[in-house]
């Protein structure tokens, strides 16, 4: 398609209906037909490229956990390779396409100067460290910083325990031991006392399960409704913790996105209350775009006598 934006953009620049979209249009091309686009947009491609996989096994709903595991690891590993020994080939891909397509190639032993920036004022770099260094290196260390953070070692040992409650094809995924390890990440739920008995609770639990046609997909509330709750307080605890864990991480990582959202460079001197009362309105939007504006503008007016009315 760049050909295509190309020549749409160059018709606009000639044929555009006001002077804003002329002026519009030549700033684009101006950006787009330069190396340090086309670079920039190469190098996109590539990491999205690796970590395409990842991304698609993480949005699934039917998550599986252990196959997204080895995609996190997988990530990891091409994208090692991509730095160690991809620079060569990215660039060579991105002088062939601006050969192809008529834009300067930048040259690596030049001095690397920035757009709008005068040459008094430029910083003493090549070209090859501005684009392996600044950019090539950074972005990759960046993807790998950020898989590492989300995805520690205890993280990914918690998430291989986890799904060994799930309940697919008569619960296939089952490992004992995998369970007592996760039950010890929560040392105040579970004492040495209760890990004994969960040992032997489990044993019990997974023959009750594969042996009933009624837990093919297992959920808490179907161990309720059989009283098997009581019967197995001990994997039911489990079972609660494991689901109360995705429900907080998720609500955590939907706060953490809808700050940048509220709290914007306009408003960065909004006090923590205040956030805070923004935060809830915007994340639960769903629930208050359900409530009559009239109402709560009734309930504001009740509050206290008032000059005009609300």
């Amino acid at each position: 398609m760049f050909s295509s934006i190309v020549d749409v953009l160059d018709f606009i620049r000639e044929d555009g209906l006001t002077s804003e979209q002329k002026g519009e249009a030549t700033g684009l091309l101006d950006v787009i037909l330069s190396f340090d686009f086309i670079f920039n947009i190469h190098l996109m491609k590539a990491i999205l490229g690796v970590t395409n996989e990842l991304s698609v096994a993480l949005q699934r709903k039917d998550q599986d956990i252990v196959n997204s595991m080895k995609q996190v690891e997988i990530s990891k590993k091409r994208l090692q390779m991509m730095r160690d020994n991809g620079w060569k080939n990215l660039l060579e891909e991105v002088s062939l396409f601006c050969s192809n397509h008529g834009i300067k190639v930048a040259c690596m032993n030049d001095m690397h100067m920035l757009r709008g920036r005068s040459r008094r004022k430029a910083s003493e770099i090549t070209n090859l460290h501005h684009y392996q260094v600044d950019l090539f290196y950074n972005v990759i260390d960046m993807q790998l910083q950020e898989l590492n953070g989300r995805f520690t070692e205890t993280t990914t040992e918690l998430l291989l325990c986890m799904e060994s409650l799930n309940p697919s094809n008569l619960f296939f995924a089952f490992d004992k031991i995998k369970l007592v390890k996760l039950a010890r990440f929560y040392p105040l739920d579970f004492s040495s006392v209760d890990l004994l008995k969960l040992d032997n609770q489990l044993d019990n639990y997974i023959f009750d399960m594969r042996s009933s046609d009624d837990f093919a997909y297992l959920q808490a509330k179907k161990l309720v409704e059989t009283n098997r709750h009581i019967i197995y307080p001990l994997v039911y605890l489990l079972i609660k913790l494991v689901l109360t864990l995705l429900v907080a991480t998720a609500s955590v990582e939907r706060a953490f996105s809808a700050m940048n959202i509220v709290k914007s460079r306009l408003r960065n001197k909004m006090g923590d209350l205040w956030m805070n009362d923004c935060l809830v309105t915007f994340i639960e939007r769903d629930i208050f775009n359900k409530v009559d504006n009239e109402l709560i503008l009734q309930c504001f007016q009740n509050m206290k006598s008032r000059r005009g009315q609300l």
